[in-house]
C-alpha cells in the first residue's frame, strides 16, 4: 500500500520540478531579451544624443523621463538635449534635478554650472562650482571656473584657472580666445594680441579670434591686417571691424579708407560697410 501512495508522490514531485525548471528557462529567456532591449536602449540614446534633431532628443527623453523618473542617464540624457537644443533655462533645471539623484557626480555639477552660465546665473554657477571636489580636475570645469572669476573681476584667479585649462586640452584655442578677451576687457591689448594669436595658430578656422585680434592691434593703433589664413569674406569682415573701431577711437579719416576697403574687398555687397561710410560721410 505504501508503494502505491508512494508512486503519486514521486509523479507529482516530478511534475513540480520539471515545472520549476521551464519557469527557470522562461524566466532566463525573459531575462535574455531584457538585456538586448536595454542595449537596444543605450543605442537609441547615443545616437539621439549625438546625431538627432535637439528638440527631437528632447520629446524623447522627457517622455522616458516620464515613465521612469529614477533612472539618473534618462534625466541626464534630457538636461543634455535640452543644452543642444538652446533650451538654456529648462536644461538649467534639469541638470539640478539630476545632481540631486542618486548616482550623481562631480561631471553633473560641472554640467549644472555649464547650464547656469549660459543662462546668466553667473552667483548660483559659482555656488555650485564651489561644491565640486578640487580633485575633481577637467579642462571642462577650469574653463567655466575661468569665465566666473572674470565675470567677478577677480582676474588673478581667472588666469589661473585659464592657465590650468589650457594645460588640460589638446585643442587649447577656444579657451585662448576666452583668455584673451579676458585681457582685452583690461585693457591690457600686447597681451590679448599674443594670446589671440597663439588661439588662431591653435586653430584657424576661429573668426571670432580674428576679429578680436584686430580689435587688439587697433586699440594700440595698428590698423594693418594681421598676417593670419582669412578668406576674402573674412578679410572685409575684418576690415570693418577696424573700421568701427577707428570711429570709436575718433579717426574718422582712418575708418572711412578701412570701410571703402571692406567694400572693395567683399566679393559680394557689403550693406553693413556701405552704411557706415555713408553714415561718416553724410556726417
Amino acid at each position: 500500500m505504501r508503494q502505491q501512495f508512494l508512486i503519486p508522490t514521486v509523479v507529482i514531485s516530478g511534475l513540480i520540478l520539471s515545472a520549476c525548471a521551464k519557469e527557470t528557462e522562461e524566466e532566463k529567456v525573459e531575462r535574455t531579451f531584457q538585456e538586448v532591449n536595454v542595449i537596444d536602449e543605450t543605442n537609441l540614446n547615443d545616437v539621439l544624443l549625438s546625431a538627432a534633431d535637439p528638440n527631437e532628443a528632447v520629446t524623447y527623453f522627457h517622455g522616458a523621463a516620464l515613465k521612469n523618473p529614477d533612472r539618473i542617464d534618462l534625466q541626464r540624457g534630457l538636461a543634455i538635449s535640452l543644452g543642444r537644443a538652446k533650451r538654456t533655462t529648462e536644461a538649467a533645471t534639469a541638470w539640478k534635478r539630476v545632481t540631486t539623484m542618486k548616482g550623481t557626480n562631480a561631471a553633473d555639477k560641472v554640467e549644472y554650472a555649464d547650464a547656469l552660465v549660459r543662462n546668466g546665473d553667473w552667483s548660483q554657477a559659482k555656488t555650485v562650482l564651489d561644491s565640486v571636489p578640487p580633485t575633481f580636475e577637467t579642462f571642462k570645469r577650469y574653463r567655466l571656473e575661468a569665465v566666473v572669476a572674470d565675470s567677478r573681476k577677480e582676474w588673478k584667479r581667472a588666469d589661473h584657472f585659464y592657465e590650468t585649462a589650457v594645460g588640460l586640452t589638446t585643442r587649447p584655442g577656444s579657451v585662448m580666445n576666452n583668455w584673451g578677451y579676458s585681457k582685452l576687457t583690461r585693457g591690457e591689448y600686447a597681451e590679448a594680441e599674443r594670446l589671440f594669436s597663439e588661439a588662431i595658430r591653435q586653430d584657424n578656422s576661429l573668426f571670432t579670434a580674428k576679429n578680436n585680434l584686430v580689435l587688439a592691434r587697433s586699440a594700440q593703433g595698428n590698423y594693418s591686417l594681421p598676417v593670419v589664413p582669412m578668406t576674402q569674406v573674412e578679410r572685409a569682415r575684418l576690415l570693418n571691424t577696424m573700421g568701427i573701431s577707428a570711429v570709436k577711437q575718433g579717426d574718422i579719416t582712418t575708418a572711412k579708407n578701412l570701410f571703402r576697403e571692406a567694400i572693395s574687398t567683399h566679393p559680394q555687397h557689403f550693406d553693413e560697410a556701405v552704411r557706415s561710410l555713408r553714415a561718416l560721410e553724410g556726417a
